[in-house]
């Protein structure tokens, strides 16, 4: 799965939730694989993040 591909279905997820129309049962295995996703998109985030800042630290070392 995609980072992009996990947001989309967390938006979707998001929706439906806020819509109220999901019945008690689903709205709990939709909130639970919401968490699911929001983990794997913060994971990436963090991991896309850290690569930035050492590649601009690397930047910033090889200035003259």
């Amino acid at each position: 799965m995609t980072f992009e591909e996990a947001q989309r279905e967390l938006e979707q997820i998001v929706q439906r939730l806020e819509s109220g129309e999901a019945p008690l049962d689903e709205a709990l295995k939709l909130w639970d694989r919401g968490e699911e996703l929001y983990r794997f998109c913060k994971e990436r985030l963090d991991t896309a993040e850290g690569k930035i800042e050492e590649l601009a630290s690397r930047a910033e070392a090889t200035k003259p």
